[in-house]
C-alpha cells in the first residue's frame, strides 16, 4: 500500500494509532529524527538510550528535555520503543530486553533496520510485544535538517497482518509513505538500496577525486548537473538512459581509460572494470550495444582486468 505522495500527517481515526509515549533505543542519526517527526504527529518522546557524546547532542538537539536512560527504563516508560541499532547489533538487544523481562505485552516494538523485517523480533514477540518492521529509505545526518525531509521518504514496512494499518498509519504520522515489503524480500530490498545509494556516494567520491587529479578546480561543480540529469533519466528511463563508451561500444575509449587509470590511479580500475562489465550486459541485453561492437568492448575489460590482476598481485 503506497499512501498518496502528499499525504497529510494524520489518518482516519479508525486507523490513526492512539497518542503514544515512544522511546528510542540507540539514540543514532535515525532514532531521535524519526522520534521528532512522531511528536509533530502528536506523539509524546519520553525516553532515550545513548551513552557516546554524539548521541547526546543529538538527543539534546532533536527531543530537548527527553532524559537519556538505560534501554530497560526506556522500555519501561514507552508505549512504542524504536530500536534503532546497527544491523548487527540488534538480535543480541532484542533478545537481551527479552531475556531481562523489559519487553511488556501489549508494548509496540519497531526496529528501523532494511535488512530484517519482524522475525528478529521474534523473542520481543514471545513476550507479548506487537512487532514492527519500519525502514525510512532516507540517509540521516542526525540532525534537525532530516525531520522535514522524511515528508514523502518511503518507508519499507513489514508487520503481522492485524498491524499492517496500525504500521503504515505510524509510517504517515511521520510524513512518510508506507511500501509493503514481505519478510521474504527484506534481505533483497536492503540489497537493492546498498547499490542504488551506498555505491552511489563510493562512484561520486572517486569521480570527484579523478576530476581532482585531472585538474579540475571545482569538480562538484562541473558533477552537479551531469549527475542530476543522468539521475533523473535514469528513474524515468531505466536503461535506456545509458549513454557513454560503454553504451556506446567505443572500445578504443574504454582501453585509453583503462591506461590512464592504471598509471594514475590504480585503486580506481576495479571498480571501473565490473561497473563498465555490468554496464555492457545491460547495455546489450537492452539493445543499446551493438553485438558487432560488443566483441571488442568486451575483450579490451577481459585485458584489463587481467591487468588489473597483475597490478594487484605485484612482483613475485
Amino acid at each position: 500500500m503506497n499512501a498518496a505522495p502528499n499525504a497529510p500527517r494524520s489518518t482516519e481515526a479508525r486507523n490513526r494509532p492512539a497518542r503514544l509515549r515512544v522511546g528510542v533505543v540507540g539514540a543514532g542519526r535515525v532514532g531521535p529524527a524519526l522520534a521528532a517527526a512522531l511528536a509533530l504527529a502528536g506523539h509524546r518522546p519520553v525516553a532515550a538510550s545513548g551513552v557516546s557524546d554524539a548521541s547526546r547532542r543529538r538527543a539534546e538537539e532533536l527531543l530537548p528535555g527527553v532524559p537519556l536512560v538505560t534501554p530497560d527504563e526506556v522500555l519501561a516508560r514507552a508505549d512504542l520503543v524504536l530500536l534503532t541499532v546497527p544491523d548487527d547489533a540488534l538480535p543480541g538487544l532484542v533478545a537481551g530486553l527479552a531475556e531481562t523481562g523489559a519487553v511488556r505485552p501489549g508494548q509496540l516494538v519497531a526496529h528501523c533496520s532494511g535488512r530484517y523485517g519482524t522475525a528478529v523480533l521474534d523473542p520481543a514477540l514471545r513476550a507479548g510485544a506487537l512487532p514492527l518492521a519500519l525502514h525510512p529509505v532516507m540517509t540521516f545526518t542526525g540532525t534537525a535538517v532530516d525531520v522535514p525531509r522524511l515528508a514523502g521518504c518511503s518507508f519499507g514496512v513489514t508487520a503481522p497482518a492485524e498491524l499492517r494499518l496500525a504500521a503504515e498509519a505510524l509510517v504517515i504520522e511521520m510524513g512518510g509513505e508506507p511500501e509493503w515489503i514481505e519478510e521474504k524480500d527484506r534481505p533483497l530490498y536492503h540489497a537493492a538500496l546498498a547499490i542504488g545509494a551506498n555505491h552511489l556516494v563510493t562512484l561520486v567520491a572517486q569521480s570527484l577525486e579523478l576530476l581532482r587529479l585531472a585538474g579540475v578546480g571545482a569538480p562538484d561543480r562541473m558533477l552537479g548537473p551531469l549527475l542530476g540529469a543522468a539521475l533523473d533519466n535514469a528513474l524515468r528511463s531505466g536503461d535506456a538512459a545509458l549513454t557513454g563508451p560503454v553504451a556506446r561500444g567505443d572500445a578504443g575509449t574504454v582501453a585509453a581509460h583503462l591506461a590512464e587509470l592504471r598509471a594514475h590511479a590504480p585503486h580506481a580500475l576495479a571498480g571501473y572494470l565490473a561497473m563498465a562489465r555490468t554496464t555492457a550486459d545491460r547495455a546489450l541485453d537492452h539493445g543499446l550495444l551493438k553485438p558487432e561492437l560488443a566483441e571488442a568492448l568486451l575483450g579490451v575489460l577481459a585485458d584489463g582486468a587481467e591487468g588489473a590482476g597483475t597490478a594487484e598481485g605485484g612482483e613475485g
